[in-house]
């Protein structure tokens, strides 16, 4: 059995009726929590697609109320702050890099060919 004890526990993608953060402790991935937080992820990233078609077609329109913009502000927010938290979950189980970015000898600007030393 592997030891999660050095793993951050799991950002849910969901809250608890109060608005707090749920976690997940770590562990292997295949725990009946952790499959459901996948589908609900993979289900808010599909819906988040969803409502990116249904925008482009309402503003391609240019015939929209303050309602209809209303309305896809409000929804294009909560997608918005769905995407960020999968985002923020996803991204918290990646690897670190081996190194820090400042520590990065590749990224030098003194050991860069002088023509690119002063590029913006």
């Amino acid at each position: 059995m592997r030891d999660h004890a050095d793993r951050a526990p799991r950002l849910l993608p969901w809250t608890t009726p109060e608005g707090n953060p749920c976690f997940l402790l770590p562990s292997d991935g295949t725990g009946y929590v952790s499959r459901l937080a996948d589908r609900w992820e993979a289900e808010q990233l599909g819906s988040a697609a969803v409502l990116i078609e249904d925008a482009e077609r309402i503003l391609a329109a240019r015939s929209w109320t303050p309602g209809e913009l209303h309305l896809l502000t409000v929804e294009l927010k909560n997608s918005l702050v769905t995407t960020h938290r999968v985002a923020e979950s996803r991204g918290a189980r990646l690897p670190g890099p081996a190194y820090e970015p400042d520590d990065d000898p590749d990224d030098d600007p003194e050991d860069a060919p002088d023509d690119e030393r002063h590029r913006p």
